[in-house]
């Protein structure tokens, strides 16, 4: 008797997949598909804030799990009667008791995130770990059969907590439903378990403090929020004897704004400092550096305005691991993660000297890339309600879906659906603030680059994905021949093409330029 006959194996396989994917990509979407067939029931294309517990994706989750769930018991018999499945069967089996354990320990786990997060509990007891136990034993160590695994279930617990953990925070600080703002969530959870999860579970997970990460984009786009998403979501060991995990994850994140102080502070806040070591160091002080546990991570807001010196200091704690207090010669170690991030163009800031290259290039070994909130509202214009939804709730709380579409027809009357939003999602949420107060918001009127000089700097610096290139040089061509159809008879194009690539914004700006 085969271990496996055809249509397990296919199922089994697809769940394989399914399990390991970027839960932020469609990929798994379709390998939902390939698992349920005709009971699949098509989800959002991309999850929002109100998402991930209503029907049809979590219809579609219990569907999976049913069928997991009346598989696997048969599986083990088969076993317990001297079937000996292959490596490959052997590995499909681990996955798919590794699915099933999730599922049915991950409601009580992100019980405990939520907990956390909301400062009801600290590093609580996982009693019900034995449990866990117990049904980690019953599929995978099964009498008469040889080991059916080479994992630890202290690790796999460990493992699943820490996923519960980055969905709940990559989900509910990143909200959006556009195309940017998926793929950053999908960009975050790879900053976290790299694109490879059995490699992050079985080697990784131990060496993703090493990697510095690096937080790009314009002002008030939620770098901060990105840093908090990874620096939350990290590995913590769990310990069987203590049943409980080596650190409180609610309390290793750590953030130090470096344009808000002098680099002497910056100093003392980083590495801390000797008393004696300048005037006012009236004690000994530890600095993040070293508060800072294994666990930890130390998150560096606006690392482009960091001054060079200092710079060189951290340079040293990138490639050795190690730093010193000041006023000290004894030499310590960093344990945790660091994540920076700047607003900066960062090639523009090296060619000026402000960053040391040799700086950044220990800092871009993991880039991420948050997108404005103009390019997002672009993609997907119903982003807006959503958006507002979200700020309304953490503003007013009961009643704010009253506000939204009051709020919303504000925007949109008075400031237009092309308003560019330089401050991005911080100027947004005080745009919501001031309505609800004065009903009016007055942006500032900062003196724009001029269109085209502003379009031929995009090019000159990389800035511009393909999609605002081909946007911007439509409007630019149809402005200048006045004509749809002479634009795309120079364009090389159709001509509905270039009148759906036109940008009324844009364009507006050109006829006032004249």
């Amino acid at each position: 008797m085969a271990f496996l006959n055809p249509r397990d194996r296919e199922f089994m396989t697809s769940l394989s997949r399914f399990s390991y994917c970027n839960p932020f990509l469609l990929e798994r979407v379709e390998h939902q598909r390939e698992l349920l067939g005709r009971d699949f029931r098509e989800p959002e294309r991309h999850w929002t804030v109100d998402g991930p517990h209503r029907d049809p994706t979590r219809a579609n989750r219990r569907k999976i799990t049913e069928r997991v769930e009346s598989l696997l018991p048969k599986l083990r018999e088969r076993l317990t009667k001297g079937v000996v499945p292959t490596d490959s069967e052997a590995l499909l089996y681990q996955d798919a008791v590794f699915f099933l354990l999730y599922y049915r320990f991950d409601d009580r786990l992100t019980a405990a995130v939520v907990k956390a997060v909301d400062g009801q509990e600290g590093n609580t007891r996982f009693e019900y770990y034995s449990e866990f136990q117990r049904e980690w034993d019953r599929f995978l160590l099964v009498r008469g059969a040889r080991s059916l695994t080479e994992h630890q279930p202290a690790h796999l617990f460990a493992c699943f907590f820490q996923i519960c953990r980055a969905f709940r925070h990559v989900f509910y600080y990143i909200v959006g439903s556009s195309e940017p703002a998926a793929r950053l969530r999908a960009s975050v959870w790879e900053s976290i378990f790299t694109h490879d999860m059995r490699r992050y579970r079985d080697v990784l997970y131990r060496r993703m403090g090493d990697m510095t990460t690096l937080v790009t984009g314009p002002t008030g786009t939620g770098k901060e929020l990105v840093a908090r998403a990874i620096g939350l979501s990290r590995f913590i060991a769990f310990d069987t004897k203590t049943m409980t995990f080596s650190d409180d994850f609610a309390g290793t994140f750590h953030a130090l704004n470096l344009s808000a102080l002098p680099s002497t502070l910056v100093e003392s806040e980083l590495f801390g400092h000797r008393r004696g070591a300048f005037t006012g160091a009236l004690q000994d002080r530890q600095g993040w550096l070293e508060i800072c546990g294994a666990g930890g991570t130390v998150f560096l807001d606006e690392i482009g305005d960091l001054d060079p010196s200092v710079q060189v200091k951290l340079l040293r704690v990138l490639q050795t691991r190690t730093f010193q207090r000041l006023g000290e010669t004894k030499e310590r170690r960093f344990e945790g993660k660091i994540i920076a991030a700047t607003n900066r163009d960062v090639g523009r800031a090296m060619r000026g000297g402000q960053l040391r290259e040799d700086f950044y290039y220990r800092l871009c070994s993991d880039v991420v890339n948050t997108p404005s909130l103009a390019e997002r509202l672009r993609e997907s214009p119903d982003e807006l309600r959503e958006l507002l939804t979200y700020i309304l709730r953490r503003t007013v709380g009961d009643g704010a879906e009253d506000l939204v579409a009051n709020v919303e027809s504000w925007i949109v009357n008075r400031l237009g659906p092309g308003y560019d939003w330089p401050g991005n999602i911080r100027e947004l949420e005080q745009c919501v603030r001031s309505v609800l107060i004065h009903r009016e918001y007055r942006p500032p009127r900062a003196p724009a680059l001029p269109a085209l000089e502003e379009f031929r700097n995009g090019i000159h610096d990389g800035t511009l994905t393909a999609d605002e290139l081909m946007r911007r040089y439509c409007t630019l061509m149809y402005f200048r021949t006045g004509s749809y159809e002479e634009a795309a008879r120079r364009l090389g194009m159709d001509r509905r093409t270039v009148k759906s690539r036109i940008d009324k914004h844009l364009l507006d700006e050109l006829r006032l330029a004249q």
